[in-house]
């Protein structure tokens, strides 16, 4: 099936070559295959069975991509409506409603923190809340510009650090 302008495939796991759609909107930015390859190839086997969060989700592909691999369940928080109504689509396209919503409220605890901030507002000071709701061992994917560089987030231990042309995806583990 030949990829249209608004879609991106999912890499992995029993969805992956599959496309979802992307919103139709510039307030977003889809991680490239490239950069979720890499993430998905590194961590694959922990996030089995594990509770995930995908901040700033755009078209959920993270968490989507997350569930393809065996996660047990995925929050999606997007504050666009276009995006929001694409992830929503995309979570039916895959039968997944039992398994992943959009959130407004956030669990107590996530195993997984995936955020993926606009990169013209990287809003570090949204993410350091959101890391509020870390589990101890939890782990964060961030994926930020060159510049600027976001801080070092308290109480979180980096452990991997990698450039992908203009992405930067940083790890870091809840301690």
């Amino acid at each position: 099936m030949p990829r249209k302008n608004n879609q991106i495939r999912i890499i992995s796991g029993k969805f992956g070559g599959r496309l979802i759609d992307t919103p139709k909107t510039d307030k977003t930015h889809p991680m490239g295959d490239r950069e979720r390859s890499a993430i998905f190839n590194r961590l694959r086997d922990e996030i089995v069975d594990k509770v995930v969060l995908d901040a700033f989700a755009g078209s959920g592909a993270i968490g989507i991509e997350a569930l393809s691999i065996g996660a047990a369940e995925v929050d999606f928080l997007e504050n666009n409506r276009k995006a929001a109504q694409t992830i929503h689509e995309n979570i039916a396209k895959f039968k997944l409603e039992d398994k992943g919503k959009i959130v407004r409220k956030l669990r107590d605890e996530y195993d997984f923190i995936f955020a993926d901030p606009p990169y013209d507002n990287p809003q570090y000071d949204y993410v350091e809340e959101i890391v509020k709701h870390l589990k101890h061992g939890g782990i964060l994917v961030l994926s930020h510009p060159e510049t600027p560089a976001p801080y070092e987030f308290r109480g979180l231990s980096l452990f991997s650090d990698k450039s992908y042309a203009a992405a930067h995806i940083k790890m870091y583990q809840k301690i």
